[in-house]
């Protein structure tokens, strides 16, 4: 198994690129199956998620191809409506696939998503959302087989601001007839995103980045070139970084816009966060301050995905800072592994509790999943000594070379790779 090893002590300074965003081209490569033609995605992160994309695409009878710093996807051969078992349980996001193929074939067959294992994150939404549009599904013995020769737009109300079942109606709705509405939408930047792929590709969507979404269906669409935006998250995770490790770090192109309570947050902590078109400098110096009540929640609220980094990045500081996690229930399978490392944090349901400590020390780790991985190497940066991090296949979901990239900005870390 390979693993990372981290020497701690010593502070970031330099410049890195941010990655395209994992979740903005997820959706986007299963949105490459309404065109029946030839997308180029520059920027296109090259991850373990989007790897499982491709077989996805493969599988169904497209092409994909790296060439030129991008992937290159062809769905034109599209020949099948059915994911295996398999390529379905290599991540959660795999149920965007539905409402592409069924907008595209008239019916899909597909099991339910794997991944993380973050607790319940149940597609509901989704096939309530698509019934609404005219599709039959039929649920039983973990497969989805669903029918829908012809979409019909209506409006949807979505009980929660669900991100993959924006996303799904979205792109279903584009396949369908008529108007579609999607009330109480997901607000997050991957959302608009998606909707500026689809309008590139010919199609007519309004309203992405707010609560209200129309699309209008029926309209023809094409093959496009088009640029994936920066990873906010990966973006995240370096600030993070550096305000464990401490020192002076610029993310080019990453959006301090999107990151708004991030920095925010970092800057309660003492940190200098500013923004431009270029992207974000960040400087600090010595041990962080304690913070106000960290309480994740949809876009605009704090992201989940950055909670754990910035405990991570917390795990110092002076005094006493709460976290409380409000989208996913298991999303704390870190703490034990950072407590490893000297941590002082107590649990008590969606509530944790960061008591700083003066030093932590280095510790073999296991990533638990994405983001707690990212958060282990946060750490491990202001750490005494080597920390080993392994099963660092779960990083690779979600961070081209984060290895590469923490160098990059002076770490010492490399990655060992073992068969």
């Amino acid at each position: 198994m390979s693993h990372l090893l981290v020497r701690g002590g010593r502070a970031l300074r330099g410049e890195v690129r941010v990655q395209g965003a994992k979740n903005s081209v997820l959706p986007i490569l299963a949105a490459t199956l309404l065109t029946g033609g030839v997308v180029r995605l520059r920027n296109c992160p090259h991850l373990r998620d989007v790897d499982a994309s491709i077989r996805i695409l493969k599988g169904l009878g497209c092409t994909a191809l790296w060439e030129d710093g991008g992937l290159t996807v062809d769905t034109a051969g599209l020949n099948g409506c059915t994911v295996s078992d398999i390529l379905m349980r290599e991540m959660r996001s795999s149920a965007i696939f539905l409402g592409a193929i069924l907008a595209r074939c008239g019916q899909a067959e597909l099991s339910y998503p794997g991944g993380c294992e973050l607790g319940p994150r149940p597609i509901d939404l989704h096939l309530s959302g698509l019934r609404r549009l005219g599709a039959e599904i039929q649920e039983g013995g973990g497969r989805l087989c669903c029918r829908a020769p012809c979409l019909i737009g209506t409006e949807v109300v979505l009980a929660l601001p669900s991100v993959g079942a924006t996303e799904n109606l979205m792109i279903a709705a584009c396949g369908g007839k008529g108007t579609t509405t999607i009330v109480n939408a997901a607000r997050e930047p991957e959302i608009e995103d998606l909707a500026g792929f689809l309008n590139a590709c010919g199609a007519l969507v309004r309203g992405a980045g707010t609560s209200t979404v129309s699309v209008e269906g029926g309209r023809r669409l094409h093959g496009c070139t088009y640029d994936i935006m920066p990873d906010r998250i990966a973006a995240a995770t370096y600030l993070c970084a550096a305000a464990s490790a401490g020192g002076d770090v610029f993310l080019r192109r990453g959006c301090q816009a999107h990151l708004s309570t991030v920095c925010d947050a970092l800057r309660q902590a003492g940190c200098e966060v500013t923004g431009d078109p270029e992207g974000i400098r960040f400087h600090s110096e010595g041990r962080p301050r304690a913070i106000r009540p960290v309480r994740t929640a949809p876009y605009p609220g704090f992201p989940t995905d950055a909670q754990a980094v910035l405990m991570a990045a917390l795990l110092r500081c002076r005094g006493v800072t709460l976290f409380e996690e409000n989208i996913f229930e298991n999303r704390y399978r870190h703490v034990d592994e950072l407590c490893r490392m000297g941590a002082a944090i107590r649990v008590s349901g969606r509530v944790a509790a960061v008591t700083g400590v003066e030093r932590l020390h280095c510790a073999p780790v296991e990533a638990t999943d994405l983001r707690g991985g990212a958060a282990l190497c946060v750490a491990a940066l202001a750490a005494e000594g080597e920390t080993r991090v392994s099963r660092i296949s779960h990083i690779d979901r979600g961070y081209e070379d984060i290895a590469g990239d923490l160098r990059a900005l002076g770490a010492d870390i490399e990655r060992v790779e073992q068969e």
